[in-house]
């Protein structure tokens, strides 16, 4: 095994001891630490790949060592120990940023194993580091792995803005992480103890995306049983990303740009303006420049979101990454489906290799996924990963077109078994089945609804 620089930080002496006997076996650099201003100066001077640290350590307590870590590097994984363990300490280490949260006694192989798995997260040193963590999210947070040059450089940019309250445009390809990348900026920036909300701009007819980004009050509409806390105010104090912000209604688009210019919102039916403090990102997989154009986006909007522009790289232009994604996720799966870890064989690898995954991080993750749990040994078969080239006969069948040779349909009966055809073959995403069919997600969510009020094909809808 490589040797990696740890800093071990506990108050009592065979404790570190004990830890530095450990990780030192498995040949690592262990550095100790009997406080936190301590830590604190060591970390600061040199450079290490992991920190362990106990919560309960004088001068400087575990968790507040814990972000002062993240805030010098958010790279740099860190494991919190403690001999009294209380749901609060548990919670808090995990929202600052924590690795994992460990109660005393530990046994050697459980450290052995966090350590691994910290390590097995960050191909190299945290200064280079290859993983990056996108902050914490609803199901504890994804990685953004890279050893990519240009994304290097979007994520110190990310760092080096993350402490302003610009706004940011990140545009990509669907699948390539742009969500990561704005939790990564609000993670990294001192927005960090507030909360980070999301909405999809696509996902909401108008009128409802109105009520859930700026809230309303009770009897605004009918239905409107008690007034509803907007995305907006539950951002107070952190951050929003406005996600497939192209998809917004124009004319929704221009209350957005009087909350950005004013600082302040408009519930729906509300007399007085709400004053909130929000940093808001916004993300899109369309040219926006096109849809202003168009005439479905508004220009000043456009230059009022597009101040800190990001632009992220395809999996296609970054193919230093697949290597490096296919052993995470290879390792995240296993792990998530209580397998042993599964490999891929030399021909899978080399196939992922070179392919030009026009879905990006999403696909190769999905691949990833279906191999481990379809394939029968720890080898991974080019024909376990069932990719459409090599689709065999019995899978064929449930993607086959439902419209057969001869088969009589009016237009709009056949308009309905491609809509509900190309829903089938994207797992019911509504964002690529639109792409696939070359219409917006509105149109396609119009038309799920005709067909919801006409009940045509019961429970095919998605």
């Amino acid at each position: 095994m490589k040797s990696r620089p740890v800093l071990v930080v506990d108050e009592k002496p065979e404790s570190r001891k004990a830890l530095f006997e450990t990780l030192t076996r498995v040949n690592h650099a262990v550095a100790l630490a009997e406080n936190g201003e301590e830590a604190l100066e060591k970390f600061k001077a040199n450079s290490f790949d992991l920190v362990i640290t106990d919560i309960n350590i004088p001068k400087l307590n575990g968790l507040e060592l814990l972000r002062r870590v993240k805030q010098i590097s958010a790279l740099t994984p860190v494991i919190v120990t403690t001999e009294t363990p209380t749901v609060d300490n548990a919670v808090e280490a995990m929202r600052e940023g924590a690795f994992d949260f460990i109660l005393k006694p530990y046994s050697a192989d459980l450290i052995e194993e966090t350590v691994d798995r910290a390590f097995g997260s960050i191909p190299c040193s945290a200064s280079t580091s290859s993983l990056i963590t996108g902050g914490l999210s609803e199901n504890g947070g994804r990685p953004l792995i890279t050893q990519d040059p240009k994304m290097h450089g979007l994520l110190k940019m990310g760092q080096s803005v993350a402490v302003s309250k610009a706004t940011v445009l990140i545009q990509g390809e669907s699948g390539t992480g742009k969500e990561l990348l704005a939790r990564f900026i609000h993670q990294t920036s001192n927005r960090n103890k507030g909360p980070f909300v999301a909405i999809n701009c696509a996902s909401l007819p108008e009128g409802l995306l109105e009520s859930e980004l700026f809230g309303h009050e009770k009897g605004s509409f009918t239905g409107a049983y008690s007034r509803k806390i907007g995305k907006f105010e539950l951002a107070h104090q952190g951050t929003i990303l406005l996600d497939e912000i192209s998809e917004m209604e124009p004319s929704l688009q221009a209350k957005l740009l009087r909350t950005l210019q004013e600082g302040e919102i408009d519930r729906v039916g509300g007399k007085n303006p709400v004053t909130v403090n929000v940093r808001v990102i916004a993300t899109t997989n369309r040219d926006l420049k096109a849809r202003i154009e168009e005439g479905n986006f508004r220009q000043d909007l456009y230059y009022r979101l597009n101040v800190i522009p990001f632009r992220i790289p395809t999996l296609k232009e970054r193919r230093g990454d697949i290597p490096l994604l296919i052993d995470h996720f290879l390792k995240k799966f296993s792990r998530e489906n209580g397998k042993n870890e599964k490999y891929l064989s030399d021909s899978a690898q080399s196939h992922l290799e070179g392919m030009d995954w026009p879905g990006n991080v999403r696909e190769l993750e999905n691949i990833i996924a279906r191999g481990v749990l379809l394939a029968e040994g720890e080898v991974i078969e080019l024909k376990d990963l069932f990719l459409d080239e090599s689709i065999p006969a019995s899978a064929e069948t449930a993607y086959e077109s439902r419209i057969r040779p001869g088969q009589t349909m009016t237009i709009r009966e056949m308009e309905r078994e491609l809509i509900h055809q190309a829903l089938a073959e994207t797992d019911g995403n509504r964002t690529h089945a639109a792409k696939i069919l070359g219409i917006s997600v509105r149109t396609l969510r119009n038309k799920l609804t005709e067909y919801k009020n006409a009940n045509w094909g019961a429970g095919q809808a998605a």
